[in-house]
């Protein structure tokens, strides 16, 4: 899939009709689009995302999610996006429009897919999106619904972040810390690596094997099921029902802090005591300390779903000695299967050798070798089977991936868990501390003359103040009830599949319920295999990346990729096998670990996606810039759009290494403060054009 067109219609900067040519005559695969700060380029990028997810567009990345944050929410920001130029002639419409080519939808002929979202600030309550297949609204996007379309058939949002990437940001897949951090990106790795269409599809026959089952259930069966499963449906509309709740508190939460911070501009501005410029470093101190107390309190709420195991630390042994027992016992019933077997085929070829006229092997005799066969047997071949008192039960009957969390959590309370504790609760502590003095000086600032208009000030920023901190004590409230609901929702499914599991499938059902079993045996089988097969080849294409890209050879010479249940780990190690903390790494050194992941990924993914990527060279030294250049962006897709500063991300020496690679470039010419538009430029003649119109620009 690639983009053959984007326009740009009255959104933010770009004035009426923007349109850009992305189709390449020569199959070279890289597009320039470059332009001064200022002038469009982060917008050029941001406008794609909104055109295909609209709202949900600060899931894709932080720095949406701040831009939103930073206008007031999401209503304000649509209103905002609407250049000025165009609003003062009373045109209150914009859109966004990508021409997809190339796109390959299973049954649905097509040769072009256009995705279209539009909103007019005068008239419009949400956006309107299209979807057009050739043309022609799309049928299938019409019943399956537009937004449900885009993230299905072109790009799952999930995804979208190792597509659409700031390079200088990407750093923070290398600090990923915390339990829903990690979470996060699982599932991120687990669509583009394929998996998750294949675990979808075996937990569908497991659904629906459940359904045969659930037909022959007796009527207290059934009743007991109707009730289990009206809980789940229960307890799905409640966590909704929050969920919904949580976005308008956060709308309105943006809001208020907006407001909030627009009038402690002015109340600093009246009182002189610091400069707007001063006021920004200090705000932008704010900002990271508060990203860096809500991930260590995401850390401490992590930290309090083990707490419970540890303080009932005997217990706990109890059951994971257990667990072990239950696994070895099954070991044992294997193992000793094996040894009657083997043992009963070697006497039945021993009947089978021919012997002499007077040997006469009496009952006696072939006890003795049947017993002693037994005994040496198990001796030679099995002697590690475990022992265990001839009365034992199974209990837990716990799967392979259900084994190894417990194990896991079991090996992180006995060896990190109380030092990983006592540092998050001294950084939070910290953090805490600092955030508090940075506040105070800022309310400090503010003037403390009081007259009626001041005063006035003042008192609608401690209630909007009050207010926030009110959304946000009801937010966590909300949170925590998800995290109750979510469990008990996991409870009742695990009955319904228990007594599911115990009920005899009927007699119609069951040449269904054996194929079905078979099925959801094999994807088992094959999901096992394919995780296997996919983390080891991510394993090498992140290794192979890395010693490309770094110009310290040999540093990481060992890359292991766990997965344990759903969640997917990512371990560096040197030559002595011990592992090398990614937040240890200096800033240039992981962006080019967070530049080889990505390669790796979209290698490893079916995914056939333009890579778009702005700040293209931030942080790294000539080296690690030639290389990247050299080996990362003619390579990581068919279509790759950066967006640098000429002559600071992209010099006229790295631009002649990449020009082989180069299909179009566009220079972004601002007309005006309030107006920008795309120059296209011959690629040879490019930098000349480029220096020529910002030669003497400061």
């Amino acid at each position: 899939m690639t983009i053959k067109e984007i326009e740009l219609y009255n959104f933010r900067i770009y004035k009426g009709e923007n349109k850009i040519d992305l189709t390449s005559a020569n199959k070279h695969n890289i597009f320039i689009v470059s332009g001064r700060n200022g002038f469009g380029k982060t917008t050029f990028l941001m406008s794609m995302v909104w055109c295909l997810y609209g709202r949900n567009m600060q899931e894709v990345d932080d720095l949406y999610k701040k831009e939103i944050g930073d206008q007031g929410g999401y209503s304000k920001y649509l209103a905002n996006s609407l250049n000025r130029l165009s609003k003062a002639e009373e045109n209150y419409k914009f859109h966004v429009s990508i021409k997809f080519v190339n796109v390959n939808i299973p049954e649905v002929p097509c040769k072009e897919i256009t995705v279209k979202r539009t909103y007019n600030t005068l008239t419009s309550t949400s956006e309107e999106v299209e979807v057009l297949i050739d043309g022609y609204p799309s049928e299938l996007a019409m019943e399956v619904g537009q937004e449900i379309f885009i993230r299905e058939f072109i790009m799952p949002i999930e995804i979208a972040k190792f597509f659409f990437f700031d390079a200088e940001k990407i750093v923070n897949l290398a600090e990923v810390n915390t339990t829903e951090q990690r979470t996060k990106l699982s599932q991120a790795y687990s669509e583009v690596l394929g998996i998750k269409k294949y675990e979808d599809i075996k937990g569908n026959l497991e659904n629906l094997q459940m359904k045969f089952r659930q037909e022959s259930a007796s009527a207290a069966e059934k009743n007991q099921l109707a009730q289990l499963q009206a809980d789940v449906v229960k307890y799905e509309n409640q966590i909704k029902e929050n969920e919904d709740k949580i976005s308008d508190y956060r709308e309105q939460r943006n809001e208020k802090n907006k407001e909030s911070r627009d009038i402690q501009d002015k109340l600093i501005k009246e009182g002189s005591l610091i400069t707007v410029e001063e006021l920004q470093k200090i705000r932008e101190q704010e900002d990271e300390l508060t990203k860096k107390q809500t991930a260590l309190q995401n850390e401490l709420r992590d930290s309090y779903d083990i707490i419970p195991f540890a303080i009932v630390g005997e217990k706990f042994l109890e059951v994971t000695k257990q667990i072990e027992n239950e696994n070895n016992f099954k070991s044992a019933q294997f193992k000793e299967e094996n040894v009657k077997g083997v043992t009963s085929k070697i006497l039945t070829d021993l009947d089978d050798i021919p012997k002499p006229k007077d040997l006469l092997i009496t009952h006696e005799i072939r006890k003795f070798y049947s017993d002693n066969f037994e005994l040496l047997i198990r001796k030679h071949f099995f002697s590690d089977t475990p022992s265990l008192p001839e009365d034992f039960k199974e209990l837990h009957e716990f799967s392979e991936t259900q084994k190894n969390e417990l194990f896991a959590l079991l090996s992180n309370i006995k060896l990190s868990f109380r030092e990983s504790f006592k540092r998050i609760n001294g950084e939070y502590n910290l953090t805490r501390n600092e955030l508090n003095t940075i506040r105070r000086r800022i309310k400090d600032a503010e003037t403390n003359q009081e007259n009626p208009i001041i005063a006035e000030l003042r008192k609608r920023k401690e209630e909007l103040d009050k207010d926030i901190i009110r959304i946000d004590d009801t937010v966590d409230s909300l949170l925590k009830e998800i995290g109750e609901f979510t469990n008990e929702k996991t409870q009742r499914g695990k009955r319904i599949e228990e007594l599911s599991r115990k009920l005899n499938v009927s007699e119609k059902n069951k040449e269904k319920d054996a194929v079905i079993t078979r099925n959801i045996n094999n994807l088992k089988d094959f999901i096992g295999k394919f995780k296997a097969k996919k983390k080891e080849s991510l394993e090498e294409q992140i290794l192979k990346g890395l010693e490309t890209l770094m110009h310290k050879k040999g540093f990481i010479k060992k890359v292991e990729v766990e997965i344990i249940g759903d969640d997917i780990d990512i371990v560096l190690k040197n030559n002595r096998n011990e592992e090398i903390k990614k937040e240890s790494l200096s800033k240039g050194e992981q962006q080019m670990y967070a530049t080889a992941l990505l390669r790796g990924l979209v290698e490893e993914s079916d995914i056939q996606f333009p890579v778009f990527i702005d700040s293209p060279m931030q942080k790294f030294d000539e080296q690690h810039a030639e290389n990247i250049i050299k080996y990362f962006y003619p390579n990581i897709s068919d279509q790759v759009v950066i967006f640098p500063l000429i002559n600071k991300e992209l010099n006229e020496r790295e631009y002649n290494i990449l020009s082989k690679h180069i299909a179009r470039t566009f220079i972004i010419n601002n007309v005006h403060e309030d107006s920008s538009e795309f120059l296209s430029i011959e690629p040879e003649d490019f930098l000349k054009t480029y220096n020529r119109m910002y030669s003497n620009a400061n």
